[in-house]
């Protein structure tokens, strides 16, 4: 354990976010992503929920400031979205970030597409439907 962080991130998952440079992206996975298969970088966090996760590492990351930085799968034309989960996302989000935008929604073949080119994938164990979240790291601000 090390003093001012979170006890959600792993050391693995310190290690992964510290490599990441500016517009590389990270996908925080529901436990019913397919993320062993969408990418070789795919760590586990059973058990924590994404906005766990998010909390954890938002003090850490830059969300990104010249491209959209969150974005999230559009339901299926069959599925209905539960806006709990884009809002719970959203609180902590604002605590960190006040001014963050809301999450660009992707087409859900075109979000699968998108998630193979991310730099890593952390499965979560968020168990609500479409609670997968890209995050898209900026330039870390210089004192």
């Amino acid at each position: 354990m090390l003093k001012g962080i979170s006890k959600y991130i792993s050391p693995e998952l310190m290690s992964l976010l510290h490599r990441m440079g500016h517009g590389d992206e990270i996908l925080l996975a529901d436990a019913h992503y397919p993320g062993h298969s969408s990418c070789a970088q795919t760590l586990r966090a059973d058990g924590i929920t994404v906005a766990q996760l998010l909390d954890g590492i938002l003090p850490l990351f830059e969300l990104d400031a010249y491209a959209p930085p969150l974005i999230m799968m559009q339901a299926a034309p069959t599925d209905t979205l539960d806006p709990k989960v884009e809002s719970d996302y959203m609180e902590v989000i604002r605590k960190h970030v006040p001014n963050a935008s809301v999450p660009e929604r992707m087409e859900r073949f075109a979000f699968y597409d998108r998630a193979r080119t991310v730099h890593a994938i952390v499965m979560t164990g968020e168990l609500r439907k479409y609670g997968n979240l890209i995050l898209k790291k900026g330039v870390t601000p210089v004192d």
